[in-house]
This record gives C-alpha cells, structure tokens and sequence, in this order.
C-alpha cells in the first residue's frame, strides 16, 4: 500500500528536504527513523525540495510498504519518538497505488516573512529589513506575475526541470504586527530558488531601485542575471500543499 505522510520541520540544521551526500537532510532522518520502525529501508518521496536552512509547517511525502496494512496512529506515534524535536509527523493517510506526492500536487504554498526591528525571538524565522520598504508598491509588482507562465528569471540556474513554467494563484504581502511582514506566495509548482529570488526581486522595487516595468521585464528577459538576489532561506516556510480529494482511500 501506499501512504501519504503529513509532516513539519524546522529546517535550521538541514541541509534541505533531499538526502545530501555530506550532509543531514529531512528526508534522510525521516527515512532513517522509519527504517528502524518498520525495519527494512523505506524510500519516501516528497512533494517538493525545500533548500537548506527552510522551514516546512506542512510537507508531504509517500512511502510504500508491501506487507500487511499499516496501523497509520501507531506510525504516526512512533515516528514522533523516533524523530528529534524540530521534525514532527501530523498524520498518516493511505491512498491510492499510483498517487504521488509531487506530481499529484495541485499546488504549494510558501510564506516568507520580514521584520523591520531586532528581535531576538523571531531572529531564526523572520528576515530583518534595514530599510523602509514601499509594501504598497512591492504589491503592485507581486501582481505582474499573473501575466506570465514561464519563471525562468527566477530560476536557479542548470536545474534538471523539463519547464519553467508554473501557474500563478496567490502573490500577496499583508502586514501582520507592527513590525512584521509577510509575502504569502501560491502556484502549482514552484521552481529551485524560485520565491527567494521573487521576494529578493520585489524588494529591489521596494526599495525603489526597480520599476514596476523593470519588474515587467525582468520576467520578460528570461535570465537569472536580471532578478534581484535570492534572499536567505531561514525566513521561508513550505505551509500547504492541495492534493484532489480522490486520490485517498
């Protein structure tokens, strides 16, 4: 049977979601603990690579296991006392044979989060700003987005996709504190480096360096070199994937 794992991370000391060859990675350390469990080695596949030092409130991955069906709370439970703390599995769900967890995905939603003061309690998951920003302005660039499919400017270069292209649902900065940003970002795949690099672009508008129509044509361009900077990963957070309800048993 086939299972689908809801999980949730704190991607501080990984090296990303994929299994690194030099390096502790989610997937690794999920992996490793469900093989102790179940005893023989599980491979687990999940719906999206998340870079290092990313933050995950909501993952999915599948797994098979060929033996008799899983009892999922007891998997769940031992999962969660195998797994060290800053990694937490929610729920087990069996479903159909051929369902997979990347590329039945609908679509994925990440928030990236800015803080305009020193804060000693949100230092690892918000990113500060040093600079006033025109959020209002950054809003109006975030939907010149919608024209477009093809996201190569914002693309990590020499990646094994077979497309740049992606479709845009959801782009968006709201204020939540009075000194806390967030841009909440939503499509249906999502390109290596994609909503750092987005976000690093729209604060180039933010800050007034980039144009609403430098903006336009960065995307326009197709070339890397022309977006801002990726900004860094520790603000980021993987916060639901949408999968059609048919796929679960």
């Amino acid at each position: 049977m086939r299972y689908f794992i809801y999980l949730a991370y704190d991607g501080t000391h990984y090296h990303g979601w994929q299994v690194q060859p030099n390096g502790e990675s989610v997937q690794g350390t999920l992996m490793k603990a469900m093989g102790t469990f179940l005893r023989k080695e599980i491979e687990v596949v999940g719906a999206g690579r998340t870079d290092a030092g990313v933050h995950a409130r909501l993952m999915v991955a599948h797994f098979d296991y060929y033996d008799e069906p899983l009892d999922v709370q007891l998997v769940k439970d031992k999962l969660n006392r195998l797994l060290p703390p800053d990694i937490a599995v929610y729920e087990v769900k069996p479903v159909k044979p051929e369902a997979h967890a990347r590329f039945d995905a609908t679509y994925r939603t990440y928030k990236y989060y800015v803080t305009t003061r020193k804060d000693p309690f949100n230092r690892h998951y918000a990113w500060r700003l040093f600079n006033d920003l025109d959020f209002a302005r950054m809003n109006e660039a975030a939907k010149i987005l919608f024209d477009y499919i093809d996201f190569t400017s914002f693309s990590k270069l020499h990646t094994d996709v077979k497309t740049n292209n992606c479709k845009m649902m959801h782009a968006e900065w709201t204020q939540v504190g009075e000194y806390e940003w967030v841009f909440t970002i939503q499509a249906d795949r999502f390109l290596r480096n994609m909503v750092r690099a987005v976000v690093g672009t729209l604060v180039e508008v933010g800050r007034g360096k980039m144009t609403l129509e430098g903006f336009r044509q960065v995307i326009e361009k197709k070339d890397r070199c022309s977006a801002g900077n990726s900004v860094p990963g520790h603000a980021l957070f993987l916060v639901d994937v949408g999968y059609p309800e048919d796929l679960f048993l």
